[in-house]
């Protein structure tokens, strides 16, 4: 996969910062592109190979697209990198994936696919024992396209030193 760089990010000192920014673009990450070796790679480590993912030559005949599918949740797993690109809390000791509400794949990804990921904080909530819940609206764009690969609530607890 390359990353590029990101096109903003907001930096705060304490996650409780983030409150003054809710229901706002927080950031949005470089232009970033998968290639094929990684869809392969991805379909041998989760044993998914399904030939929409590993045959290009099927894929185009069978289905009409332009090659290799990028795997769901091969994209969804890009998030995380995109969204460091988005955000920085400095005083942030451990982040934990909390989960996701409402994700939908809207559209797919080929290998050579630009995307990148455009953050909203949606919420930012104090959770017990020092930590923040964050709820972060993802919008993955693809470049040139009108809809985006995928979209999806991220819950994202902060805990500072």
């Amino acid at each position: 996969m390359k990353l590029g760089d990101p096109a903003a990010s907001l930096v705060v000192d304490r996650a409780g910062e983030l409150t003054a920014h809710v229901g706002n673009e927080i950031g949005i990450s470089g232009w970033a592109a998968l290639e094929e070796a990684d869809v392969l790679g991805f379909a041998e480590l989760t044993g998914d190979r399904h030939w929409i993912h590993t045959d290009p030559d099927r894929a185009r005949a069978e289905v009409g697209l332009d090659g290799l599918l990028a795997h769901g949740f091969l994209v969804l797993s890009l998030i995380t990198a995109l969204g460091g690109q988005c955000y920085t809390v400095r005083r942030a000791r451990r982040w934990t994936n909390y989960g996701l509400e409402r994700l939908r794949f809207t559209a797919p990804v080929f290998p050579g696919d630009e995307f990148r990921l455009r953050l909203t904080l949606d919420d930012a909530a104090p959770e017990p024992a020092g930590t923040t819940r964050l709820d972060l609206g993802c919008l993955l764009e693809r470049r040139n396209h009108d809809r985006p690969a995928l979209v999806a609530t991220w819950i994202v607890l902060v805990e500072e030193a």
